[in-house]
């Protein structure tokens, strides 16, 4: 008997938006000890973190097929503490409530206190981690009940919200833009260590039994595998780092501050976006679950 997955691309969408959210708001804590002068980029990150997340939750209780639709499964969420979900809705309350009190300072033109700042970025971290330990309930899908799949999620998302920040700032705040090399190399290195991560994954998975070799055959050589070159590896790990590798190491400072770059910057940035999604979306499509023999 086999048993059929229960979460699709909604899933997926929600998976990707939350901790893109995270993400970004975790960038934004970061520039604001790297390039405390970088005011709109921070605002940036502040915006989109409550706005994507809310899209993302929206998406997951309108699923009918996460079951989450149901007012009284989603309460019960509630009062089940040795529940991953349970945790991710108190670590996604508590997000949102540091999230949108943030945005409100912002556009108040107040000050947003370091300590609200840092404990948002924490719970961020907490919201990262758990869109890939959420998968993990689910322990019938090699490919989803492993602990790198937590970690590779993390990344991704501290990847995927620097890019959103970065793609804001390319349009809206070039200066800005040009004076955050730290936060530039820092994000180079994610997509790489992303790289490492996914590679690893598909290794273990493969070894761990038939339904996780069955599933990262599906990924690498059979239907889900033109997507996972083409929209994973290529688009949004290779190509971002090639580019970037290029800005940063083998460019003048002079083209790596003009707007050509910075439009380079931008298909870069773009380019990870994509390869954030990809990873979600085929890590919940091509999971294949283990087969009971009754």
């Amino acid at each position: 008997m086999s048993i059929e997955p229960v979460w699709g691309a909604p899933i997926a969408w929600y998976l990707f938006l939350a901790g893109l959210g995270a993400g970004a708001y975790i960038t934004s804590a970061f520039l604001r000890w790297r390039h405390p002068e970088a005011h709109g980029m921070r605002r940036a990150g502040h915006v989109i973190a409550p706005i994507v997340v809310a899209i993302g939750l929206v998406l997951l209780m309108v699923d009918a097929e996460a079951g989450l639709h149901n007012p009284l499964r989603f309460a019960l969420l509630l009062s089940n503490f040795g529940s991953v979900m349970t945790w991710g809705v108190v670590f996604l309350s508590v997000f949102m409530a540091a999230a949108l009190a943030t945005a409100v300072l912002d556009f108040m033109k107040k000050k947003v206190p370091g300590w609200l700042e840092m404990a948002g970025a924490v719970v961020a971290l907490c919201v990262a981690a758990y869109t890939g330990a959420l998968l993990g309930v689910c322990n019938t899908y090699p490919l989803w009940n492993n602990a790198l799949l937590p970690v590779l999620f993390t990344v991704s998302a501290l990847s995927a919200g620097a890019a959103s920040v970065l793609l804001v700032a390319v349009v809206r705040h070039a200066d800005e833009f040009n004076k955050a090399g730290v936060l530039k190399k820092f994000h180079f290195c994610l997509p790489i260590v992303e790289m490492l991560l996914v590679a690893s994954l598909c290794f273990i998975t493969a070894f761990d039994s038939t339904a996780g070799f069955e599933s990262v055959t599906s990924l690498v050589a059979g239907e889900w595998a033109a997507w996972f070159w083409l929209g994973l590896v290529f688009v949004g790990l290779i190509l971002p780092t090639a580019l970037e590798t290029w800005l940063l190491f083998f460019t003048s400072k002079e083209f790596e501050e003009s707007r050509k770059a910075h439009w380079i910057s931008f298909a870069s940035d773009a380019g990870v976006l994509v390869g954030g999604f990809m990873l979600r979306y085929l890590v919940v499509m091509a999971a294949v679950p283990l087969t009971f023999v009754m």
